[in-house]
């Protein structure tokens, strides 16, 4: 087997430690983000779910992924992180297992992301919470886009790769 090359040839890991595969997003336009609960950007959460019911029902998915690593702004467990989300800014897309996106640590998934867009001066490496991949719906890595871009600000893109 050759180099990754597309969402499914990846595992994802729930907040209840069952790995599951990502093969089933094939078809689906995905966003795929490193979040954290006590960040100045949590608020993006609000943004994130707001793409979620807009499009979601078109084949688009949010996969987020607590991450622990930037200011330890995600120090809590995943039930602890599950209810401040539904609690504060009404998430109801999937939650998935707190990873470190930097690092030895990463998982697969988080270095294919990098890998295929890379960030300013082509480094891989994360900077900070709320860093967004777009995925098409052949499975590839389109875009990185900053932790500092809103989730409205990516709605077109997502409208475009759902027409």
């Amino acid at each position: 087997m050759g180099a990754p090359q597309t969402i499914a040839d990846f595992t994802a890991t729930l907040p209840n430690g069952e790995a599951v595969s990502l093969a089933g997003h094939l078809g689906k336009v995905v966003l795929v983000v490193n979040t954290a609960s006590h960040c100045g950007f949590t608020p993006q959460y609000d943004g994130l779910e707001a793409l979620w019911r807009r499009f979601g029902a078109q084949g688009f998915a949010v996969l987020a992924f607590p991450c622990n690593q930037f200011g330890g702004q995600e120090p809590g467990d995943a039930d602890e992180i599950a209810q401040f989300c539904r609690v504060n800014h009404g998430v109801t897309f999937p939650l998935m297992a707190k990873v470190e996106v930097n690092g030895a640590a990463t998982p697969p998934l988080w270095q294919w992301l990098k890998a295929n867009a890379p960030g300013i001066f082509g480094t891989q490496k994360i900077k900070w919470n709320f860093t967004k991949f777009l995925i098409d719906r052949d499975g590839r890595v389109l875009r990185r886009y900053a932790p500092t871009a809103k989730p409205e600000r990516i709605a077109a893109d997502i409208a475009r790769l759902l027409a």
